[in-house]
This record gives C-alpha cells, sequence and structure tokens, in this order.
C-alpha cells in the first residue's frame, strides 16, 4: 500500500511538525532571557520600580515558555535516533560532539540557575540573583550557538573526510566543522531574530494595554511598549542588512536555494535579473507563471550590479533542485513581514518625535497586529532554509532519501497523527496560558512605587535619570526616552 518514498515523506512531515513547534519557543525565550536581565539590571541601578515590575511580570512567562521548548525539544533527540537513524549514524562522529557541548555548556547552565532566576532573590539576595539572571541569558545565546553550527555544518560541511568503507562523516579540524563558512551568518541572522521577535511580542502586549482604555495610563505597559519600539526601530534595519550578507553567502555556497527563493527557472546572462514580487513556481514546466517583477533588482541585490549575470535553474539538473514553490513563498513572507517591522520602527520613532507614542492608535494597533510577527517570521526562514536544502541532509554529500531508517509509512503516520493530536492539546493549552498571562496589565501600584528602586528604598536619593513621576506616572517625554 505505501512505498519507502511515502514513509521518507511521512517522516519528514512530522520532523517538520515537531521542529516547527520547538523552533516558536527557543526564538521567544533566547530574547525573553535578555530582556529580563535587562529589565532587573535596571531596576537594581535604581531607575524605578516599574522595571522590577516588568521582570515579574515577564518572568513567568518566561518560565512557561521555556518550560514547553525544552519538553518539545526532547521529541527531536528521538527522531534522530528513530526516522533518521542513518543520517544519525553517519553524522555522529561530527555533529555529536557540539550537540553534547549543547547540553553541558548550555542546557545545563539554564536548568541550574533557571530556579535561582524565577525563585531565588529572598534567598540569595539581589546581586547573585542578578548573576544568575545574566547566566540564563548566557545559556540560551550558547543554546543558540551550538545548534546553529551543527545546523549550518549540515548545509556548509567542512572539517570532515569521508570513510571509504563505511560510509561516515568523520572529523579532521574540529574549529572548521564549528566556524563553517555558512555559520556567522546564521547565527547573527537567527539570534537577532530571536531579539525581533521578543521585541514584537513585548510591543504588541504594552500596545494592547495601552489601547484597553482602563490601562492606558498603565506605566509598565508604557515602558515596555516604549522599549519595544527602540528595539523594532534600531535592530530590525541592521537585520537587513544581516540578512543580506547571509543571502550573499547562500549564493556562494548553495546557488539552487537562492535561484528558488528569487523564482529564477531561467538564467539572466545579460544581467537585469528582475526580482519577482508575485508569481506561481511552475516546476514541471521550468517556469514562473504570472510573473511580476522589478527588472534588474534581483541582480543589483545580490551582484550589486545592474548589468551582472545571474545563473537560474535551467543550469541545475532538476532532481538537485529544492522544491520550487514552498521555498519561493516562504521566503517572500520572511521578507515581507521583515518590511512591515522596518515600517513600524520608522513608524514608533516618528510618533516619539511629535510625542504621540502612547497615544497614536492606529500605531498600537498595527503594533497589536504585528505581535506575532516574528514567530511566523522565523517560520518562514525556517522553511526557506530547510527546504531549499533539499534533496540533501548534508550538502552536496548525504541525500534525505539516503539517511532515514528503513521505514514502515503506516507506523509513522499512526505517529504522527499521535503527535499532531498530542502538540495541539500540551503546547495549545500552555499557549492559552501564556495569553492570559499577557491579556492582565502589569500591577505596578501608585506613583511613589513608580519611581521608588533599590537605591530609593535604601534611603539614598534617586539619579536624575528616573526622572519626575506625574500624577498617572511618567510624562510621554520622559517615557519616550
Amino acid at each position: 500500500m505505501f512505498d519507502h518514498a511515502d514513509a521518507i515523506l511521512l517522516a519528514r512531515i512530522q520532523f517538520a511538525f515537531t521542529v516547527s513547534f520547538h523552533f516558536l519557543f527557543p526564538a521567544f525565550t533566547i530574547g525573553l532571557a535578555s530582556y529580563l536581565a535587562v529589565l532587573n539590571g535596571l531596576w537594581l541601578a535604581g531607575y524605578g520600580q516599574v522595571y522590577r515590575v516588568l521582570f515579574d511580570y515577564w518572568k513567568k512567562i518566561f518560565a512557561l515558555a521555556f518550560a514547553m521548548g525544552v519538553v518539545s525539544g526532547i521529541v527531536m533527540s528521538y527522531q534522530f535516533g528513530t526516522n533518521w537513524s542513518v543520517f544519525s549514524d553517519k553524522a555522529g562522529p561530527v555533529i555529536g560532539a557540539p550537540m553534547a557541548y549543547e547540553v553541558l555548556s548550555a542546557f545545563f547552565l539554564e536548568a541550574g540557575f533557571l530556579g535561582i532566576m524565577l525563585f531565588g532573590r529572598e534567598r540569595v539576595g539581589n546581586t547573585l540573583h542578578m548573576v544568575a539572571t545574566v547566566v540564563v541569558a548566557i545559556g540560551t545565546l550558547l543554546s543558540a550557538f551550538w545548534i546553529l553550527s551543527v545546523n549550518s555544518w549540515m548545509h556548509t560541511p567542512a572539517g570532515f573526510t569521508i570513510d571509504a568503507v563505511t560510509g561516515q562523516f568523520l572529523p579532521t579540524n574540529f574549529w572548521q566543522s564549528i566556524f563553517n563558512p555558512s555559520f556567522p551568518y546564521r547565527l547573527a541572522h537567527t539570534v537577532t531574530a530571536a531579539y525581533l521577535t521578543t521585541a514584537f511580542i513585548v510591543g504588541g502586549v504594552g500596545a494592547w494595554h495601552l489601547l484597553n482604555r482602563t490601562a492606558g495610563e498603565n506605566p509598565g505597559a508604557r515602558r515596555m511598549f516604549s522599549m519595544a519600539m527602540w528595539m523594532a526601530a534600531i535592530v530590525a534595519p541592521i537585520q537587513v542588512f544581516i540578512g543580506d550578507l547571509h543571502g550573499l553567502n547562500t549564493m556562494e555556497h548553495q546557488p539552487q536555494k537562492v535561484m528558488a527563493m528569487e523564482g529564477h527557472f531561467e538564467s539572466h546572462p545579460d544581467g537585469w535579473a528582475p526580482f519577482y514580487l508575485f508569481g506561481i513556481p511552475n516546476s514541471a514546466e521550468q517556469r514562473l507563471d504570472y510573473a511580476l517583477g522589478i527588472p534588474g533588482a534581483s541582480s543589483l541585490i545580490l551582484n550589486h550590479s545592474l548589468t551582472a549575470p545571474l545563473a537560474g535553474l535551467d543550469t541545475i539538473p532538476i532532481d538537485e533542485q529544492p522544491p520550487v514553490g514552498i521555498v519561493f513563498w516562504s521566503f517572500r513572507i520572511m521578507v515581507g513581514l521583515g518590511m512591515l517591522m522596518v515600517a513600524l520602527g520608522g513608524w514608533s520613532l516618528l510618533a516619539r518625535w511629535r510625542g504621540t507614542l502612547f497615544t497614536s492608535r492606529p500605531l498600537l494597533r498595527f503594533a497589536v497586529a504585528m505581535g506575532p510577527s516574528g514567530l511566523v517570521a522565523v517560520l518562514a526562514g525556517w522553511v526557506t532554509t530547510e527546504v531549499g536544502r533539499q534533496p540533501y541532509t548534508i550538502w552536496g554529500h548525504l541525500r534525505t532519501a539516503d539517511s532515514a531508517a528503513p521505514l514502515d509509512a503506516s507506523a509513522v503516520g499512526v505517529s504522527l497523527m499521535a503527535f499532531v493530536i498530542v502538540y495541539f492539546i500540551v503546547f495549545g493549552a500552555g499557549t492559552f496560558y501564556i495569553l492570559r498571562l499577557m491579556g492582565h496589565a502589569p500591577i505596578t501600584g501608585g506613583p511613589d512605587d513608580w519611581e521608588r528602586g533599590p537605591i530609593r528604598t535604601a534611603g539614598i536619593a534617586p539619579g536624575p535619570a528616573q526622572g519626575t513621576p506625574s500624577e498617572h506616572g511618567p510624562s510621554n517625554a520622559e517615557e519616550a526616552r
């Protein structure tokens, strides 16, 4: 009834489903861990009780998201040993060490200090509690470092040799395998995306409460929205620049992926390759139907010259081409959301200059709508990267069809359905509870409580950076610093 190709397709769908769920939580917690460290540090420096309130508000959400990220990630290791055991056997000598280091240096670091960060302030004191908060943030970044190193090695393998008898990938240079050609670009692009994901969630929550007439003067909502918009205004344009560098690196090492992203079935030997805004990829006929593009834009973006020639998929054998339709549209979703992020950041700067950052309802509604945009963008980026690598698991060396264990399609199908049911129940409930927590505005007390920080409570006058709260908290000008 089913053949091996069906089993591999089901195994790929299963892995894509589980890793998509898993990827959402670290994309949020990497940025949120650093945000918590900043909030705690500002409170300790005496800048106001509002930062302590925001820390306590977001740490509960961080704890839930972190827990769901850990649980969803456990399943991944089992799939490597079952559905993808051939890949694990062949690539294990190279990727086994960095995966182990991720557990030893990152996960243990996070797990060891997480309890202190969440519950230990009254027991260990503010200084050690701050150290624990910073260590958790560092742990999330270390985890991203090792995982992205492994993933990048699968795209641009380096520092290895292949055993002629067993077919195993054997390490010859550890540092070359870790710092492989695409790793620095992928690490910068992914971590920056995580920070933007957190910023837009925080900004969306702040905007939601500012739109609420009963919570619109809440100093906690105002401060979180202001901080998030600073991140959007500064980091979103930086991410565009990093993405351009990452794309040029991909063009060098995985050209057919870029060809699929651009929808270039045909070569452009004379330059003026268009950037297609819209089109329907037709892989069977090797053409882009209903194409609408900007002449010369792809040549300009990829080679920084309108007349630079660009090769197309007509230079790539069909069995070496990735699924163009998926890659083409996921790339446009990612880029489109990135442009909207830049637009929101620019709009926030204009509103800040006009003194309407907290009162412009169109801006606030836009920020609420953009709240989940980072999560969607990182998923679209992941699909672009991973589907664009096909038909290979290890680029140029090990095909996906040769990476899977001898699978029974019916067994994979049953387990896939079980994953779908369990994931939607467990993580759906967890996400619902997180949204419930976000739906409650941070409680900040009166104006005196807003101003009071550790220095104030010690009987020392606050520094000038604290400002003077108004009847309802800080003024627009002070809040919009």
